[in-house]
């Protein structure tokens, strides 16, 4: 049996679809990834009963659902790869140098807010509070720890906290004992107190304003998401995040990420384990 030939784009509708892509998340896409788009969003071409990627893009434009279904395209189209304790050496650095001035800066209100951008399926959220609650110095505070992302569907495996154990790969048996228990089908869930510390929210974060109904924070943890737009997109992203920063407040980049060329609007801190920025005080 001959297999029929498989679907692909054009380099004209993959430009259509890339426009389309970008202008609601931000994402930008390069030439190399058309295989990739190929191959995440056949199945809603078939299931949407299109003809091709043609049809799917007047589709996306056209349609009474189709900013439902961009929305959909773009949650396919974004990378959602994570796992508890990511980027140990910069979490070391989080605990042991930042924490320790987040005490003496707040010592007199006992109130602690944290912001997970781009925070996927949870893990980092979750291990923010877990962090938090390791070092014994939040006993009586008002912690809470927020994540946000653009998909509904990560979101949704969030607010379960329900994972396989795959995302605890960087996860030590202590740690393991002391924040998740067991439950049916072989995976772990954090344990109350915990989830009970983080909330979630749907977030699209190139529009600035789209964050204003979160509360003033003081840390932002905004880790391998910037790799993923253009310079206008990550300006529009800084800008949503410094705008809910408290005087004062740090923002944690992942490693290959930089705010130069992106914006002037913050001090460049450099610790001993980590450069991170931080809002002025002024």
């Amino acid at each position: 049996m001959i297999d029929e030939p498989r679907l692909t784009m054009t380099a004209e509708q993959f430009r259509l679809l890339s426009d389309l892509v970008h202008g609601a998340s931000g994402l930008a896409m390069r030439e190399d990834f058309k295989f990739v788009a190929e191959r995440r969003l056949l199945p809603r071409v078939e299931a949407l009963g299109l003809s091709d990627f043609g049809a799917y893009q007047r589709y996306l434009r056209f349609d009474a659902r189709g900013r439902e279904e961009l929305e959909l395209a773009c949650e396919l189209l974004l990378p959602h790869e994570t796992y508890f304790f990511r980027e140990p050496n910069q979490l070391e650095c989080f605990v042991n140098e930042i924490v320790p001035r987040l005490v003496e800066q707040h010592r007199g209100r006992r109130r602690l807010r944290l912001w997970s951008a781009g925070c996927s399926t949870g893990e980092e959220p979750y291990t923010l509070a877990m962090l938090l609650e390791e070092t014994g110095r939040f006993e009586g505070w008002d912690v809470q720890v927020h994540g946000t992302d653009l998909s509904r569907r990560v979101l949704s495996t969030a607010r379960k906290a329900e994972y396989a154990p795959s995302a605890l790969r960087s996860t030590s048996p202590e740690r393991k004992l002391r924040h998740f228990e067991v439950v049916p089908g072989g995976k772990v869930r954090v344990k109350a107190p915990l989830r009970a510390q983080v909330s979630f929210s749907h977030l699209n974060l190139i529009v600035p304003e789209a964050a204003d109904l979160l509360p003033f924070m003081d840390v932002v943890f905004c880790r391998n998401v910037l790799i993923y737009f253009d310079l206008e997109a990550r300006r529009r992203v800084i800008s949503s995040l410094y705008r809910r920063m408290q005087p004062g407040a740090w923002l944690l980049l992942g490693h290959s990420e930089s705010l130069l060329t992106v914006t002037t609007d913050f001090e460049i801190v450099q610790l001993d384990g980590d450069l991170v920025y931080r809002v002025g005080q002024s």
